[in-house]
């Protein structure tokens, strides 16, 4: 049995890895897909007939001129069926639902944003929501539920992946927000629910894998103050999935207000509100509530700094003191070989690099500071549903077997056991 399963894993594993090929670079012949995915002949023959029949890819002539002596017909090219399945991307934030219908070939048909009102949104309220919303969204686009595989949902905030919770979020007035569980009993697909942040973590490892590998961190500094991370090519989100929750690490016990109700986060020396407060010389137990920040109160702080504003460029470079504290822990724990930083206050980083260099001086012994490379990547929001959509698409061709095959659980046919020969 262990051996049956060990060649069943294989083959899912290969077929994947056929998948991922023709996603990326569309449409192939065999000859080069064996090329480009270094699987023998006969287990791309194998493999392609497989999908071929169970409606996943499709047959196209290719369009490349014939040399004047070449006889015969023009070879044929493979390429995945876009409407073989769907899937659906969500991201919440403050006072929005994101919106994607993604095909096959992970590809984005349609798209939405729609408001709600975060004040008002609780576990009693949301689920009903949300829930709605993807109903009139599917309706819109004439897509029929039964047609979506997976639905994929990343949100702000504290995330248990386990129960397919909110824990806790600045999008939601209350606490235990469920997700999984009504999405998968209105619609009957499979449901999954992230962090933000970790999807743009998967996002960046899909994108450039030979740079975003191994292990490697990503700090978001936006709204609130969100981390991902990637332990040994392995996305990682802890036992429950609430791990990397780097915003609301202790800094300082006893310390500024967070919007999450304890103090010291580092989100409460970080966030946009802790900025404008900070500039504001406003006590740090004043409620962030209370608060006008957001996108524009956050541009506003960045002009006056760019203005030499004296309070606001302070604000800045005490933030960045605290940013490399956060760092210096989290580089000293895990001994990543990248950090990424990204968000909508990356606007600013000019303003806080000199006092995160000194915080990580301080933290930091001078070994460790120097076997990490730090990226300052400009804040692309389109980043968080790279990653639902790479993660989407990764389980669906690890486990989806095709519209004319039946349940999931139908027995693939038999193909050669030589194996993956070292993937690309």
């Amino acid at each position: 049995m262990t051996r049956k399963a060990d060649r069943d894993q294989i083959r899912r594993q290969n077929r994947s890895i056929v998948l991922q090929a023709l996603r990326r670079n569309g449409p192939m012949a065999r000859i080069d897909l064996g090329q480009a995915t270094r699987l023998s002949p006969a287990t791309v023959t194998a493999i392609t007939s497989d999908l071929l029949e169970q409606g996943l890819i499709l047959n196209l002539e290719s369009e490349e001129p014939k040399a004047p002596l070449a006889r015969g017909r023009p070879r044929a090219l493979l390429k995945l069926n876009p409407e073989a399945v769907y899937t659906v991307g969500v991201r919440l934030a403050v006072n929005s639902i994101d919106l994607s219908l993604v095909d096959f070939s992970g590809q984005v048909v349609t798209e939405e944003r729609l408001r709600f009102d975060t004040a008002s949104a609780d576990a009693s309220s949301f689920p009903d929501t949300l829930t709605e919303a993807i109903r009139l969204f599917l309706q819109t686009a004439g897509i029929g539920p039964d047609r979506v595989r997976e639905i994929g949902v990343a949100a702000q905030g504290v995330v248990e992946t386990e129960t397919g919770m909110v824990a806790w979020s600045p999008a939601f007035a209350g606490r235990k927000i469920p997700i999984v569980g009504p999405l998968h009993e209105a619609f009957g697909a499979d449901c999954h629910i992230s962090n933000d942040t970790n999807m743009i973590t998967e996002a960046l490892h899909w994108s450039d894998p030979s740079r975003y590998s191994g292990t490697f961190a990503v700090i978001m500094l936006d709204y609130g103050v969100g981390m991902g991370l990637y332990l040994d090519n392995r996305l990682f989100s802890g036992a429950s999935g609430t791990a990397a929750e780097f915003g609301h690490a202790n800094h300082l016990p006893d310390g500024a207000l967070c919007r999450c109700g304890k103090k010291g986060c580092i989100e409460a020396y970080l966030s946009d509100y802790a900025l404008v407060r900070a500039a504001s010389h406003l006590p740090e137990d004043t409620d962030p509530v209370t608060i006008k920040a957001g996108v524009d109160g956050l541009a506003r702080l960045i002009a006056l700094a760019g203005s030499g504003d004296t309070d606001a460029c302070n604000a800045f470079y005490e933030a960045g003191r605290v940013l490399g504290y956060g760092l210096a822990r989290m580089i000293a724990m895990i001994d990543p070989k990248r950090v990424v930083l990204t968000g909508a206050a990356m606007r600013a980083f000019a303003f806080m690099e000199k006092g995160m260099w000194e915080g990580l001086e301080d933290a930091l012994v001078a070994d460790l500071r120097h076997n990490f490379t730090l990226d300052v990547m400009p804040w692309n929001e389109n980043l968080i549903r790279s990653g639902l959509i790479a993660q989407s698409m990764e389980r669906l061709d690890m486990d989806f077997l095709g519209l004319e095959t039946g349940s999931p659980g139908s027995p693939d046919r038999e193909e050669p056991s030589d194996g993956p020969e070292t993937p690309a």
